[in-house]
């Protein structure tokens, strides 16, 4: 999963660019970068590994002077994790194109081999990122024109959804003639514009996630739809158009669940009050489940359980209380990158208050089960605190499959619920019983706050993928996302 973020103004926009990525954090723990053209179309950019507060200081922000760019902020899906990995890519040819990506190409390696092989174009990464770049570069250079309009760009687009497959939703700077942003065919990750009044012309930004605009002064103007293309030229003109024969929108319903801001819309959905369902769901079930349940009090897994727990305690008609402090400069666990990092940040980003559990029958909430490795850890520490029962409620649907679409899941060997009933998962994470959401009740959640989305990417709890698969992906990819292996790779580049 990553950030990204463009904005096109009158004045240099380096500044609010960086204010985006800021609040584009939490999509991307790994690694950052801008790219601004200013009026002469030079281009100055700049990109590291690490937070955004690090990567960009004072003096890399004196030199990133434009008035439209780009930004990204990166975890880790496809390829590696060094610094050739960071975003935005460029290309020379042509014009000069730098892209940021957020979502994951199924037919990467083959697009790979046509790009080497039969286009002459050779990629420094394994990046399915820079292949999406080069793709796009060829379909534009073939158009032949010095000066291309909106109409050769959207053709180049056209071309790029034809020949890719996965998720992606994209903004591309082209030197000297403005920004360009695509989303996939069928919609899976996020993308919305907003526009502002300048003195002497419309501004827009476009971003995965649509709360950062009204701080800078923009108003949602709409999420861009699958397959569409938009494009801004340097003079702040607006074009859209449709570039994809059979756009459906089916957006991954994990951004609801996790990964999104709690003030974000997604396709018209409030993910603050589609986790309010959430939470209200569970609680219709706990009442039919567990109609002479115990529980003296409900506490969530901070923070992105908490709106869905309160509600539960609502719903359940318990007290709610805040039983963990979250240390908020230790990153997300569930996208660190390895199982011992994992283990070892739960108990530095929790501290617990003993007085919440002890003598209490807890109902803990989060918003999801993935290995397991945190749940068992914060069930621990609940009993060390003096809990009587530990119970256990997660927002989402047993978690069994990979994803595809930009979202770094374990290996399935690696999910605790890929082989397990629900009450060996309980067993395994010390709860004393456990409680799931289920996906009929997640998927209506959700599409309550936009009836015209018809269907949801949701591969992850039915296995069932959207997007052609080409022949071994999905055993290379469990190769590839096991811990172990991914030890030994970065371990093999650290010896050379």
């Amino acid at each position: 999963m990553c950030g990204i973020v463009g904005i096109s103004a009158e004045t240099n926009v380096a500044a609010e660019i960086y204010d985006s990525l800021l609040m584009l954090q939490h999509r991307g723990q790994d690694a950052a970068g801008m790219v601004v053209c200013d009026k002469e179309d030079q281009l100055n950019s700049r990109k590291s590994m690490g937070y955004v507060r690090d990567v960009f200081e004072q003096k890399h922000m004196d030199n990133l002077i434009g008035n439209y760019g780009i930004g990204h902020v990166r975890y880790p899906t496809a390829g590696g994790s060094g610094s050739e990995f960071a975003q935005p890519m460029y290309v020379n040819s042509p014009y000069g194109i730098s892209l940021a990506h957020n979502g994951n190409l199924t037919n990467a390696k083959q697009l790979s081999a046509e790009l080497f092989h039969a286009e002459m174009r050779h990629l420094k990464t394994d990046s399915d990122s820079e292949v999406l770049l080069n793709i796009f570069a060829h379909e534009l250079a073939k158009q032949k024109e010095i000066y291309p309009s909106a109409e050769h760009i959207f053709k180049a687009v056209s071309k790029t959804h034809f020949r890719c497959d996965g998720a992606y939703a994209v903004l591309a700077l082209i030197t000297g003639h403005g920004i360009l942003a695509f989303r996939d065919n069928n919609a899976i990750r996020p993308l919305s514009i907003g526009i502002r009044n300048g003195k002497t012309r419309e501004e827009y930004i476009i971003s995965s996630e649509d709360a950062l605009f009204t701080s800078m002064g923009f108003e949602k103007l709409r999420d861009i739809e699958p397959g569409e293309a938009i494009f801004i030229d340097k003079k702040g003109k607006l074009h859209s158009q449709q570039c994809s024969e059979e756009p459906i929108k089916r957006p991954c319903i994990f951004e609801y669940v996790y990964f999104a801001r709690p003030d974000s819309k997604i396709d018209e959905v409030s993910v603050y009050k589609a986790r309010m369902r959430m939470g209200s769901k569970l609680a219709e079930q706990i009442k039919k489940t567990k109609p002479d349940h115990d529980i003296d009090v409900v506490i969530p897994i901070p923070d992105s359980s908490t709106t869905a727990a309160h509600e539960l305690a609502v719903g359940l008609g318990i007290p709610y209380r805040e039983g963990f402090v979250k240390n908020r400069y230790i990153g997300r666990t569930f996208i660190m990158p390895y199982q011992e990092e994992r283990k070892k940040s739960v108990r530095r980003k929790l501290n617990i208050l003993d007085l919440e559990f002890q003598g209490k029958n807890v109902l803990l909430v989060d918003d999801s089960i993935v290995r397991g490795t945190t749940s068992k850890k914060i069930i621990e520490m609940a009993r060390a605190s003096g809990a009587k029962k530990v119970y256990f409620a997660s927002a989402a649907p047993p978690i069994k499959y990979q994803n595809l679409y930009g979202i770094d899941m374990p290996s399935t060997s690696e999910l605790i619920a890929s082989n397990k009933t629900n009450d060996e998962v309980a067993k395994e994470i010390d709860a004393d019983w456990l409680i799931y959401q289920t996906l009929d009740d997640l998927i209506d959640t959700v599409q309550v706050g936009n009836p015209e989305i018809n269907e949801f990417e949701t591969s992850i709890f039915t296995g069932k993928y959207i997007t052609p698969l080409v022949e071994n992906y999905l055993e290379d990819l469990e190769n590839s996302r096991k811990d172990e292996l991914k030890l030994q790779r970065e371990k093999s580049k650290a010896n050379g």
